[in-house]
């Protein structure tokens, strides 16, 4: 296993914080998935990739770890989407001390 993952493990939940390389920077409002019957909405009120700031936060389930990659389950990213970072979710007890 890679050093930089720790003690990441199969089932722990992290943060996956990409670059959303393919999104555009001059949309500002837009139909909610393309949908024109549906009233236009400000980006940053949808979950488009079309937005000033091309940062996307992803919470995931890890699901098997080979070396460097971590397979996860329920990433709303295309592939070859750029990872900026990785957090961990972090339980209760942790978030108290």
């Amino acid at each position: 296993m890679c050093d930089s993952l720790g003690s990441l493990r199969p089932g722990d939940e992290i943060i996956l914080i990409t670059w959303l390389d393919r999104g555009r920077r001059d949309v500002l409002s837009l139909h909610p998935r393309g949908d024109t019957a549906r009233q236009r909405e400000g980006v940053f009120s949808t979950r488009s990739p079309h937005r000033p700031n091309p940062i996307g936060l992803h919470r995931v389930t890890i699901t098997a770890i080979d070396g460097r990659r971590i397979e996860v389950h329920h990433l709303e990213a295309l592939d070859g989407t750029p990872i900026l970072d990785v957090k961990p979710v972090l339980d209760e007890d942790v978030r108290r001390r």
